[in-house]
């Protein structure tokens, strides 16, 4: 194998996968990646085992050829090779990538291409294409909801599942993607695009989400095959591949309230940050603060007997009878920080039943929190 590739473009083709690559392993070979050079370009693999990603770059290949080599040692020369450099690579008879870059050189180690894994292709389920805005908005607005509680492995992803919707007197299929951790459920929805119809219930993992997130900032498309256990989302020369959760996610429906009627609006730049100020006291991990309304006000209060109390008001919507509630304020305003509707609408039914927040005007977005004893 020998290649020529600009430094800019390697550096950008490393950062595309390296994410992929976890830095503490048990296994060499997954510290390393896989470069695979013919056609006039450079393909480069990085794998966890759970998640695959590959991406490539224009490169001039005088010798065909494949390898791997550690991910972070090759990322760290070409993050300090000068601007607008060549970077030469050449793999030996002993197995020893040679780089070049000006009178610079360097003498790798690496290990067989053939031990490489990937993640074997399975029959598609589903085939569709995304606008990477609609795909990013489904998976951004969801991640922060996700559980991280290992003996609950079914919540550890975003449940990605066809939904159907009425509007109007009209039945549409839309794409909708929900995340929770038995406190806080997050749920988003688009369109249903063409093909995605024959898509079944799917988790996708924490990192996968992430990572999708991540590709969809430079592109316009992301195409998705689905798998029995695995999904692969591509855009433009990259790809990634990513296992399922393999579980059940459960009958979220049952908890998010259809019949509460008692109606607060606010702005959500003033809720967020009179929770924030009133928090300051509380030195309890959960950080609660009560809520309590009143025809046209918002009384937030929170209290810490080593500490103090604090008190803070806030003009409102609301116009039902008064009510008092407790929150973790930090469930709030995280649900605050991913609503970007200037007024935010929060549906109460009483103090200890779960509370629908959603964007002023929003029929696809919604965010249920469980309150609490304040």
């Amino acid at each position: 194998m020998k290649l020529t590739i600009e430094r800019q473009a390697l550096q950008d083709a490393l950062d595309s996968v390296r994410g992929a690559v976890e830095r503490k392993n048990a296994i060499p070979i997954l510290g390393n990646l896989l470069l695979d050079a013919r056609n006039d370009k450079l393909a480069i693999t990085g794998t966890d085992l759970d998640v695959v990603i590959k991406t490539s770059e224009v490169a001039e290949v005088t010798k065909p050829g494949r390898t791997t080599v550690g991910c972070d040692l090759l990322a760290n020369i070409a993050n300090k090779a000068p601007a607008g450099a060549q970077i030469v690579m050449e793999l030996d008879g002993s197995g020893i990538l040679l780089v070049k870059i000006g009178r610079s050189r360097f003498r790798l180690q690496t290990l067989p291409a053939d031990d490489f894994p990937s993640l074997e292709s399975k029959d598609a389920k589903a085939s569709f294409t995304l606008p990477a805005e609609q795909l990013s908005h489904l998976f951004s607005k969801t991640e922060f909801a996700i559980s991280d509680e290992v003996t609950r492995y079914y919540l550890n992803g975003t449940y990605l599942h066809i939904a159907p919707k009425t509007t109007q007197g009209q039945n549409d299929s839309h794409l909708r993607a929900v995340a929770t951790d038995g406190h806080t459920l997050a749920q988003v929805e688009v369109e249903a695009p063409e093909g995605s119809d024959t898509l079944p219930g799917i988790i996708v993992p924490r990192k996968t989400v992430g990572l999708v997130t991540d590709l969809c900032k430079d592109h316009d498309n992301v195409a998705i095959e689905v798998s029995d256990t695995g999904i692969t989302f591509a855009a433009g020369d990259t790809s990634i591949t990513s296992k399922l959760v393999d579980g059940t996610f459960p009958d979220y429906g049952r908890v998010v309230p259809m019949n509460n009627n008692k109606l607060l609006s606010i702005g959500r730049a003033e809720l967020a940050s009179a929770i924030d100020l009133v928090a300051t006291v509380s030195s309890e991990k959960a950080r609660p603060v009560r809520l309590s309304m009143t025809e046209g006000l918002l009384t937030l209060s929170a209290n810490d007997a080593d500490v103090g109390n604090a008190v803070n008001e806030v003009e409102a919507e609301y116009t039902a009878e008064p009510l008092d509630i407790g929150f973790n304020s930090r469930y709030v305003r995280e649900i605050c920080s991913h609503i970007e509707a200037d007024r935010i609408e929060v549906m109460f039914a009483d103090p200890g039943s779960p509370t629908l927040f959603r964007p002023a005007g929003s029929t696809s977005d919604l965010y249920v929190v469980m309150p609490m004893r304040v």
